[in-house]
């Protein structure tokens, strides 16, 4: 029950639009949020900040608060997102690169229809376009048109099969480096968080070494809450983040219709983000 205690209120700190690769318009995305009890989401969109205005003025009006955020994907040899918290969504270096990054996510998306017809998938960009209505177009909407023409049973499938890291479709070309996102979202003022370490495919030793550089570099946490993580492993980000010195932040990565299996706050059903961690979040700021 979401209520005056601080342990009965909860966050989602990863959620997507329709700005990026979600479906939901960000207004949208908070209603779900309030209908859902939470006190609090981040609209965490890939690459952009456009819907943060819209979704900030919904959540000022039904009563949910929103943080401007965003999760760049970066450069690495397998895959690696970093979420900022609090930006300055007026920031002129921000706005600079993000139109930097839209360019590279244009020629990113060609290689991966090209990619996914060598593997014998006979769709067109156009028909990935057709779902993307802000012409942003993500991995999602691949692994959603794979689905809608029955070349796989879900999304989720679409993206473990051909579009994760280390598959064929896959493709790494990306605009900044780890450095260079952690270093921009300070100078915007922001905290910025290393999200999903699983992903990255790495042993825990490894990511433990990569946090440690990260955190060289101005990292200041990781995400210790998410859909795909099991109590072990949700135990073990939040320890490595404990004895690195770093915080932790929780989100479902949200998706509404273009990953169905994930509710909002919930993930697969029984994730529960105390508000106590946007708290501590924004003791850094």
């Amino acid at each position: 029950m979401v209520g005056g205690d601080t342990m009965e209120r909860y966050i989602d700190l990863h959620t997507h639009s329709l700005k990026s690769d979600g479906s939901m318009t960000p207004a949208e995305v908070v209603r779900e949020a309030k209908k859902a009890g939470l006190s609090a989401i981040a609209l965490s969109d890939h690459d952009t900040i456009d819907g943060i205005r819209e979704a900030m003025e919904e959540g000022e009006r039904i009563g949910v608060e929103v943080v401007p955020a965003i999760e760049f994907s970066v450069k690495s040899e397998t895959e690696t997102h970093i979420l900022g918290y609090y930006i300055d969504i007026e920031n002129s270096d921000l706005l600079r690169t993000l139109e930097e990054v839209v360019d590279l996510r244009i020629a990113r998306n060609h290689v991966t229809c090209q990619r996914l017809n060598e593997l014998g998938f006979d769709i067109t960009l156009e028909e990935v376009r057709a779902l993307a209505p802000n012409n942003f177009v993500g991995r999602a909407h691949f692994a959603r048109v794979l689905m809608d023409k029955g070349y796989t049973k879900s999304v989720k499938e679409g993206f473990d099969k051909y579009m994760s890291a280390g598959q064929y479709a896959y493709c790494e070309q990306q605009r900044l480096s780890a450095k260079e996102a952690i270093e921009l979202i300070k100078s915007c003022g922001g905290v910025s968080f290393l999200a999903h370490p699983h992903l990255t495919k790495l042993g825990d030793e490894k990511i433990k070494e990569f946090l440690i550089e990260l955190k060289g570099y101005g990292l200041n946490g990781l995400e210790g809450y998410y859909t795909d993580y099991t109590p072990e492993m949700q135990q073990k980000y939040q320890s490595m983040a404990k004895e690195l010195g770093l915080m932790i932040s929780g989100g479902t990565d949200f998706h509404a219709k273009m990953k169905p299996h994930i509710s909002i706050g919930t993930g697969l059903g029984n994730m529960k983000i105390p508000y106590s961690v946007l708290e501590n979040i924004k003791k850094a700021l």
